[in-house]
């Protein structure tokens, strides 16, 4: 593991002429990464779990999709109520303090006996897995403005790999030890990590934080939105992948465990493991973003984002069509959601935590959005609408990109007119 001198490998003293910027580490970066795929897994882990879950509870297959809605409210209040103290908080303590309480509210989902318990868990399970932001911001803030792309395409790699992970990890104990010890293990994981990252995470950040009331916090976090057209058009772009990515993923399980398939929780948790290469593609969107390519990144992962459902709608006879259709659709969110992030911390670093938890706000209301809608489509209309649902959300996205990619100017760009101006 590595040491608390490795976070800071060398000072740059020269930048800008004033102050020394923290360097980090690969050790440090991949730690970053494992941190952020461990808490932003807890959103995940219910998805294959949630036949089991109703069954246990005595819940209806809607009101089991209202598990995973109310984990994305949750983190969409924590996004927006909890990430923005990033920029006036020491970031070290904030995310230790996070993880531990994150500790008490898995414990609590392992424990629940009534929907009424497992649903306020989840919430509060949610609202606290947003230290997965304050992690990402406190890394991109340590990144020199040249790597960045670099930094924050690895540590989201992480996220990747956490998401669908988190399928495969929960499918696989649940089969072999029932649904609660997904969420005991993750709990014990949290704290062990907590206590790794207190020790390791430098203790503080290159710039001093913001001297901002806890109000004026959150009310500059929609005054950005108000002032940033590019983060405002990235936030809906955040939305519409995200909608489309909870449509897939929150439903997949439920054709997969009817005819012809009736696949086990740990076989189709091992679905997640295909969607991988979406890691690849958060690595790699992070460097061509330094090499200032974000436009055309986006229009080809938003047209393989569309493409992607035309095989994931053979899912009821072809294996391989979904195969294919997992991992075009991963490729592609995980292109957009490097860009979007990479783009908006440039627009302001001294207020990195507010933008990256405005635009997933987005993500989360996405996340929901396409997790409530797809489980009561399948109730009532099937796979096929499902299908005809995402492909809608990855549409939007495509005719979106193609109305503003023309419009948009980039964080450089936006910088040198307000000093023009």
């Amino acid at each position: 593991m590595p040491g608390n001198g490795e976070a800071v490998t060398r000072r740059d003293e020269a930048r800008n002429g004033e102050g020394s910027a923290f360097v980090l580490s690969r050790g440090v970066v991949i730690l970053f990464a494992v941190a952020c795929g461990a808490a932003v897994a807890n959103v995940y882990f219910s998805q294959p779990l949630l036949v089991t879950m109703g069954h246990d509870l005595g819940m209806s297959p809607a009101l089991v999709g209202g598990v995973v809605t109310l984990t994305h409210v949750g983190y969409g209040l924590g996004l927006f109520f909890l990430v923005p103290l990033g920029d006036v908080a020491d970031r070290r303590r904030l995310i230790v303090a996070q993880l531990l309480l994150l500790v008490v509210a898995l414990a609590a989902v392992a424990a629940a006996r009534t929907a009424a318990v497992l649903f306020a868990g989840m919430a509060a399970m949610g609202l606290l897995a947003v230290v997965t932001q304050t992690l990402v911001a406190f890394a991109a803030s340590l990144a020199p403005a040249a790597g960045r792309g670099r930094v924050v395409g690895t540590v989201t790699s992480g996220v990747v790999i956490g998401i669908l992970l988190a399928r495969t990890a929960s499918g696989l104990m649940a089969d072999l030890a029932g649904w609660r010890s997904v969420y005991l293990a993750s709990a014990s994981l949290t704290a062990l990590l907590a206590l790794v990252l207190y020790r390791v995470l430098p203790r503080h950040s290159d710039a001093p934080p913001a001297t901002l009331r806890y109000g004026q916090l959150l009310r500059s976090t929609i005054t950005l939105f108000a002032r940033e057209r590019l983060l405002r058009l990235r936030a809906l772009f955040g939305l519409l992948i995200f909608a489309a990515f909870s449509t897939l993923w929150s439903s997949v399980a439920l054709p997969l465990s009817e005819a012809p398939y009736f696949l086990s929780h740990s076989a189709i948790g091992a679905l997640g493991l295909i969607g991988v290469a979406g890691a690849l593609a958060a690595t790699v969107a992070g460097r061509l973003n330094d090499r200032g390519l974000s436009g055309r990144t986006t229009g080809i992962a938003l047209a393989l984002l569309a493409a992607s459902w035309l095989p994931l709608a053979f899912t009821r006879s072809s294996l391989w069509a979904l195969f294919v259709g997992v991992i075009l659709l991963d490729l592609a969110v995980q292109a957009v959601h490097v860009t979007n992030q990479t783009l908006i911390y440039a627009l302001h670093p001294d207020a990195g935590s507010r933008l990256i938890g405005g635009y997933m706000v987005f993500y989360s209301i996405g996340s929901a959005t396409g997790a409530i809608a797809a489980t009561s489509l399948y109730t009532v209309a099937g796979w096929g609408a499902v299908c005809a649902l995402g492909a809608a959300f990855s549409c939007l996205g495509l005719v979106l990109w193609a109305f503003t990619r023309h419009g948009t100017p980039g964080p450089a760009a936006e910088m040198t007119s307000r000093s023009e101006g």
